[in-house]
């Protein structure tokens, strides 16, 4: 199993920046570089608990969906998804946040891991954890400037 960790600071309050992580509408803007689609489930606004979103994209060539589920959210303190159906193994994505004096600390912990066992995990460590942290530091940019309005 692969983990990326981030941090980002962000000059907000901390309910804007939670509820900015969990818009599927600022979600498709960040990944309008893969062509990033809500194509069922929750498919714009701000997702809640125990709803599911399958999005639709091109990575490394390839049009793929994955449907996802938030399986628990605490507001603005946390909410967590997990892979239902996708191309990994498995996938789950922890976003945390927490006050910093004005500002907000969001954390991200992402885990997962590729199908096809020993050439999967090759895969994964070489490329994919680093294609996954470009594409959530990508994503962590567009809300930090939706949140601090500088969009």
């Amino acid at each position: 199993m692969e983990r990326i960790y981030l941090e980002t600071l962000i000059k907000a309050d901390i309910q804007k920046v939670f509820d900015l992580a969990r818009d599927i509408d600022l979600h498709q803007k960040s990944t309008a570089g893969t062509h990033e689609k809500a194509i069922a489930g929750r498919t714009s606004g701000l997702i809640e608990e125990n709803e599911t979103v399958t999005w639709r994209a091109k990575h490394l060539g390839i049009y793929q969906s994955l449907t996802s589920k938030i399986i628990s959210m605490e507001k603005p303190y946390h909410f967590t998804d997990t892979m239902l159906e996708g191309a990994f193994k498995s996938m789950k994505h922890q976003h945390i946040f927490k006050v910093k004096k004005e500002d907000t600390l969001m954390v991200d912990i992402f885990e997962f891991e590729s199908p096809l066992g020993i050439i999967g995990k090759m895969f994964s460590k070489f490329f994919l954890k680093s294609y996954l942290r470009k594409f959530l530091l990508q994503r962590n940019e567009l809300i930090r400037k939706a949140a601090e309005g500088s969009l």
